[in-house]
């Protein structure tokens, strides 16, 4: 087929008319994206803090139980914001004896017997998984 002036012309304008499209796709997508970083940013700035017993520096584990590998500890005098709890290993500590774990974050779970709730049950959702 042979290029005429009105097909090159029909083509650029289709080619324009898809770049700007995409261009407000993309300009679109970086939108959400950053409202929903700006959420997640003062959803964390409001997220309520739990502090851990006065004298304890708290191990975190990678799952809920005393035998998971160690992620890290937490300092005397830390507070945690609870995403999720889900039950695990019967642990006792100064707030009792239960088998709540807190996930703190990712793979981060304290047991909730070090954690100064003011509850003997849940209060945060259930861990998906």
């Amino acid at each position: 087929m042979t290029s005429t002036p009105e097909n090159t012309i029909g083509t650029a304008s289709a080619t324009e008319a898809e770049a700007a499209e995409m261009t407000a796709v993309v300009a679109e997508a970086e939108a959400v994206t950053e409202a929903e970083g700006v959420a997640a940013q003062a959803m964390a700035a409001t997220a309520v803090t739990y502090p851990v017993a006065p004298g304890y520096r708290l191990n975190v584990r990678s799952g809920p139980s005393s035998r998971s590998s160690l992620v890290r500890q937490l300092p005397y005098g830390a507070r945690v914001a609870i995403r999720c709890q889900r039950h695990g290993e019967r642990v006792g500590g100064p707030y009792g004896t239960n088998d709540i774990w807190d996930c703190i974050a990712p793979g981060q779970y304290v047991s909730d017997t070090y954690v100064h709730t003011g509850s003997d049950g849940l209060v945060a959702p259930r861990c998906a998984n």
